[in-house]
């Protein structure tokens, strides 16, 4: 890439560093004693989706030569202008000014009529930012062959803290949790000789700083963002990668890695809580450091494993000079091989019609729980994105709508039933839905309603097993069974009740499987949630979808 968009990047990097320490280290902002809590967080959240972004785009530049010429091209240009640079310029100023203007001891009451502010100083600030390194019409021109790998990846930016404390009781074992704090207490003992320590209560510090060692500090997000950033290098890599050596020997290792990590992280926030400042140890570097730390930790794991042959494994040139270097040298032929063929538009392209809903549906969820105190009331704009996405992959969607199956439909019934039989004790209705007037909770149940019977089965049954199984089954019984397995897996992490899912998922993957047809897949799962759906109106139990 040129000078000009390293030292622009390296601008922004500095950049968000600022705003972290500005607003999460040194000023006395705390979400949870301001008004708006809800969009507090949303707001500290940004930055932190905007670092995932940044480093998953650079994952892709780095796996996909063609992209990175084209960018290096339009980035070397020159096409931006001085008014773009101002404006981000400007908008970064903006941002630091409530700082400036708001007494400290006021900051929190304030919060409310400085939110606006903040967010159109962000906005700005990166609009700024992206056509001071190109102008619009070449950013467009680079987005549109790659539009449907880019959103994947865009996507999976956006919900990754989101999926990292989704699956965090999933690793969470008491033995890891212990090791953590043993490993910690005896690098503390190293290098200190005033060392507190409580073991019953995991609790470890010195010289007046003492920190909590709970499940949360084992480590889990460096799991959850190692295996993400591991999983989108395998997918770009696909072809020139030995896929077995890759997750049996590196992951393992990266796993280690980032728990050792971890142990010096929680080392370096007592030390620094001890020494420099409690604040800085509690806020900055305890959240937004360790994130940072973790993502450095991932590239340096891509790096090592693209540098080692043994990974690789020969494949057959692609045509075009699209092919993306793979590790060792190799060639990852699918990226580039599809920017070589000119793909469709993403509105035309099916596989951007089996991924996109359902990244919007994530998103619309991550909104949900951002701004809404009580995330269920935002059910129907929601429903309105998720229309949105499949009215616009209209066109490849239809070859996976047909007329309703008797055996799908009877499936479905099935798993709608035992879902119901199986159901925990139902808990008492939200506060906000029984607050709500009695017309706009018809509006709402009909939305909810409509919504999870044919909305979500769409979706899901779309990506889980028109895009994940597919992808991962090549006949053989083994990687027959693995796709299965998987897709059934990742749909069971999604819902509450992860064997119940499960099991739901299984029979829609034999479903799909049993004459290739994704309808019927969807048909079942339709039927199923459509009968819970009925249910849950019946009972008044919301929950129970």
């Amino acid at each position: 890439m040129p000078n000009r968009s390293l030292w622009i990047c390296g601008i922004f990097a500095a950049e968000l560093v600022l705003i972290v320490l500005a607003f999460q280290v040194l000023a006395p902002l705390e979400c949870r004693l301001t008004t708006i809590e809800a969009a507090c967080r949303g707001l500290r959240g940004a930055v932190l989706r905007a670092l995932c972004l940044g480093a998953l785009l650079g994952v892709y530049l780095w796996a996909v030569p063609p992209a990175r010429a084209d960018f290096a091209r339009i980035t070397g240009a020159r096409t931006g202008g001085r008014g773009w640079a101002m404006l981000h310029l400007l908008a970064v100023v903006g941002l630091f000014l409530p700082l400036a203007v708001v007494a400290p001891d006021r900051l929190n009451a304030a919060f409310g009529a400085l939110f606006p502010w903040l967010g159109a100083g962000a906005a700005l600030a990166m609009a700024g930012g992206l056509f001071w390194l190109a102008a619009p019409r070449d950013w467009l021109g680079w987005l549109r062959p790659r539009a449907g790998l880019l959103a994947v990846i865009t996507g999976v930016a956006m919900v990754l803290p989101d999926i990292a404390a989704a699956i965090g009781p999933l690793w969470y074992w008491d033995v890891l949790t212990e090791a953590t704090f043993v490993a910690v207490a005896l690098l503390l003992s190293l290098l200190a000789e005033r060392v507190v320590i409580a073991p019953a209560a995991q609790v470890i510090g010195m010289d007046g700083f003492a920190v909590a060692v709970a499940d949360s500090c084992s480590g889990v997000e460096g799991f959850a963002l190692i295996t993400a950033f591991m999983g989108i290098y395998a997918w770009l890599f696909r072809d020139g990668l030995r896929m077995g050596r890759y997750w049996a020997v590196v992951w393992p290792l990266a796993l280690l890695a980032s728990w050792l990590l971890n142990v010096l992280r929680i080392a370096a926030l007592i030390h620094i809580g001890a020494f420099v400042s409690p604040a800085l140890a509690a806020n900055g570097f305890h959240s937004f450091a360790g994130w940072l730390f973790f993502i450095l930790l991932a590239f340096a794991v891509l790096v090592a494993a693209n540098r080692v042959a043994w990974l690789s494994r020969p494949v057959q040139a692609v045509a075009g000079a699209g092919a993306a270097t793979g590790p060792g040298g190799a060639t990852g032929g699918a990226p580039g091989a599809a920017m070589a063929a000119g793909p469709p538009p993403m509105a035309q392209d099916d596989t951007a019609a089996r991924i996109l809903p359902f990244i919007v549906f994530m998103l619309s969820g991550v909104v949900a729980q951002t701004f809404w105190a009580a995330p269920e009331l935002a059910f129907p704009l929601q429903a309105v994105a998720m229309t949105a996405a499949l009215w616009l992959v209209r066109r490849p969607l239809a070859q996976y709508l047909a007329a309703p199956d008797a055996v799908a439909v009877g499936a479905g019934l099935a798993v709608g039933l035992g879902w119901i039989l199986l159901a925990p004790a139902a808990p008492p209705p939200a506060a906000a839905l029984a607050a709500l007037p009695t017309g706009l909770f018809a509006f709402w149940a009909a939305m909810r309603i409509l919504g999870t019977a044919l909305l979500v089965p769409v979706i899901e049954e779309l990506f889980f097993r028109g895009y994940v199984q597919a992808r991962l089954d090549d006949g053989t019984r083994a990687r027959r069974a693995l796709a299965i397995a998987i897709s059934a897996g990742l749909f069971a992490a999604l819902h509450g009740r992860f064997v119940e899912a499960a099991l739901a998922g299984v029979v829609f993957s034999l479903l799909y499987l049993r004459r290739g047809r994704l309808a019927d897949a969807i048909a079942a799962h339709a039927t199923a949630n459509a009968l819970i759906a009925a249910m849950a109106a019946w009972r008044g139990d919301w929950a129970l979808i």
